[in-house]
């Protein structure tokens, strides 16, 4: 039996004898899924598939340690598993990736049979090492400082240097997320979408193995500009894998032409607008550019205010902030979310404007970190100590300007903290796209449930304000919003005056423009757009052949037509015999002499040929090259009937066959 990575190798073969491999009998993947029918016609497809491919899988899991049985169920609040509402009706959604808990190597394959036949997902298990390597290392303690616009110089900088170990264990990991998407990917009918940057070696390694796989990548973080992206020692194996891919996208303009400039200063391949849409030339197909933020699941957040829950909580929070302007943040614990900077800021405007204390409070929820080290330490520490100092200074009984939540909130909870905040401020000082404004604006909007629980009537103006900072994804997005540079401590502390003071209609106004955008703009809408680009980026496939070149991560796979051939030596002697006028065009550098030889001068042997081939009468032999006309004129002396075109055709020495004695002339 031929298996389908045979099938895609001869499907590149000049010849047209292999048509009949397209009725290829099924096979049986790894995990015994059938993917053909009973007659070897293909694949039985009911519905369309789509094979999302994220570092960790939409699962939440835990082990009974009574019974030592594991329970899992989907995590609601994963962006992968939101993203299947903007597909068709009809699409079955498969999952690769991680699961959040660890399973000891012998529940591992029990586990894997739960997952692939409960929840239709597939999961990746890694060693202590690998995991360490891969996610720990290469991922959180260089890639992503190093997206963020943080050099990794030393550990002391919240980042590593560049270890080769870890880079080779990034691999490694790409490469078994490889091996699980091929146990169920049917490579002529399923799309792949790629998520973030714990995955940018895999779009090579699976177009090395399918050649025709409908391929997308979605970068989540900011991508850095280029004088940032060309200190990675392995730039170029990274681009070269994005590359691969019929898909690229982006949350921000700003980040895809980072990206663009870094392809187009690295590796020399400048970039098109194409009918409306931004294009990359590469190895004879074109690579599509995707400028398109995320948003939120707005079914999910809207259940969640209708709660009655959500409403006691709200209520009960309003009591306690009676009498107070509320404003409200909400951050992960780590270096770039701008927690300390965003205290400092409030620090500045209750120093400026004394007659707020006492009237103004600053709630910061902070979410669980997500990654470890020294770095989450610092940032937790720093900020504990700069919101202790200002509630001492300015606090009174009953009153603390920051209230500091550094434990875990539900989702229920911090929609709760939303409804009752009449400004919300994003301080981060460099994010990927931040959803926390959008949320903030839908449940300020509320619910008959919320409304009633606050006293809200139905006929009252909605209203909100936002501070945002300047370098996030969402800032573009949001244009009602009051964009801050976070590090200007003061400017932030203006704005947060200017939150606080500005008229409700202009509130009703700001608040209406963003609500509108954030309702149409949901993560359906994102994934319903990407997924309708991928599907017109790879209308093509099977209109053209593949031919792969290169070797490990530099790996490409050429594009040419149907009815290209590869050149034979039979094909042009043949042409050479049976044609009675020749122009011949020979470059010098690299073709007809290496380019890293140290003596320029032709070799006795190559004068010999050229005299050869201009001894025919039916031959017009012409030396290409950019060098200067002095050198090539002393070098091809001896070959008296030989034209020569020097500095890129500029100068040219022309042979005049009209005459019976032939004529040599500088142009």
């Amino acid at each position: 039996m031929i298996t389908q990575s045979c099938k895609d190798s001869l499907d590149m073969i000049s010849v047209n004898d292999f048509r009949g491999l397209e009725r290829i009998p099924a096979v049986m993947n790894e995990l015994g899924y059938e993917v053909g029918d009973e007659h070897g016609q293909g694949p039985v497809v009911s519905k369309q598939r789509r094979i999302i491919v994220a570092n960790q899988l939409p699962i939440r899991g835990y082990r009974n340690e009574g019974t030592k049985g594991w329970f899992f169920e989907f995590d609601k609040d994963s962006l992968v598993l939101q993203l299947k509402d903007g597909f068709p009706a009809n699409t079955e959604v498969w999952y690769v990736g991680m699961l959040k808990v660890d399973v000891e190597k012998e529940d591992q394959e029990e586990v894997a049979q739960l997952m692939f036949h409960k929840f239709r997902c597939v999961p990746v298990f890694l060693t202590v090492d690998q995991k360490n390597k891969y996610y720990h290392g290469f991922c959180k303690h260089y890639l992503w400082p190093l997206f963020h616009y943080m050099l990794p110089l030393s550990p002391s900088h919240g980042g590593v240097r560049f270890d080769k170990s870890l880079w080779e264990g990034y691999i490694v990991a790409n490469q078994l997320f490889a091996n699980k998407v091929a146990e169920i990917l049917w490579p002529d009918k399923d799309s792949v979408w790629v998520h973030d940057y714990h995955l940018m070696v895999l779009p090579s390694i699976l177009r090395n193995r399918y050649t025709r796989v409908k391929l997308g990548f979605f970068l989540h973080s900011p991508f850095p500009s280029s004088e940032i992206y060309r200190t990675i020692p392995v730039r170029e194996q990274i681009l070269r894998s994005l590359l691969n891919c019929d898909l690229i996208g982006f949350h921000t303009f700003d980040y895809a032409r980072h990206f663009l400039s870094c392809c187009s200063r690295l590796l020399g391949i400048d970039y098109q607008c194409k009918r409306g849409y931004i294009g990359l030339d590469y190895c004879g197909k074109t690579i599509n550019i995707k400028i398109l933020p995320v948003g939120i699941h707005m079914g999910q957040l809207e259940s969640d205010l209708n709660m009655e829950q959500t409403a006691t909580l709200a209520k009960q929070l309003k009591e306690r902030f009676e009498g107070k302007v509320v404003m409200v943040g909400v951050d992960d614990l780590d270096m770039f979310k701008g927690i300390s900077l965003k205290f400092s800021a409030m620090g500045r405007l209750l120093e400026m404007h004394p007659e707020l204390i006492g009237s103004v409070v600053l709630v910061q929820i902070a979410n669980p970190a997500r990654s470890r080290g020294k770095d989450v330490q610092e940032v937790r520490f720093e900020t504990s100590v700069i919101a202790q100092q200002i509630n001492n200074k300015y606090g009174k009984e009953g009153y603390e300007p920051i209230v500091f939540i550094n434990d875990p909130l539900s989702a229920l909870e911090k929609a709760a903290y939303y409804a009752i905040s009449e400004c919300c401020v994003v301080n981060a000082v460099r994010d990927g796209m931040n959803l926390v404004s959008y949320k903030y604006t839908v449940c300020r909007q509320g619910s008959p449930v919320l409304d009633k629980a606050l006293g809200i009537n139905e006929s009252d103006q909605r209203k909100s304000f936002l501070i945002v900072s300047e370098f996030i994804g969402c800032s573009p997005s949001l244009s009602g919003a009051y964009r801050v540079n976070p590090w200007d401590v003061n400017a932030v502390a203006d704005a947060m005056y200017v939150g606080i003071h500005m008229k409700d209609e202009e509130k009703h106004l700001r608040h209406e423009k963003h609500y509108n955008y954030i309702s149409s703009h949901d993560v359906a809408f994102w994934a319903r757009s990407f997924d309708q680009d991928l599907d017109r980026a790879c209308k093509e496939h099977h209109l053209k052949r593949y031919y792969n070149v290169g070797f490990g991560l530099n790996f490409r796979a050429a594009a040419v037509g149907k009815n290209f051939r590869m050149l034979t030596v039979e094909t042009i002697v043949a042409a050479y015999n049976n044609t009675n006028s020749r122009l011949i065009l020979l470059d010098y550098d690299g073709t007809m002499k290496p380019k890293s030889a140290v003596d320029k001068t032709p070799r006795n042997e190559v004068i010999s040929i050229l005299n050869c081939l201009c001894s025919d009468p039916k031959n017009i032999v012409f030396i290409v090259s950019g060098r200067g006309r002095d050198p090539l004129s002393k070098w091809f002396s001896p070959c008296e009937k030989l034209g020569i075109s020097a500095e890129h055709g500029y100068f040219t020495r022309y042979i005049l066959l009209y005459f019976i004695s032939l004529c040599d002339a500088w142009i």
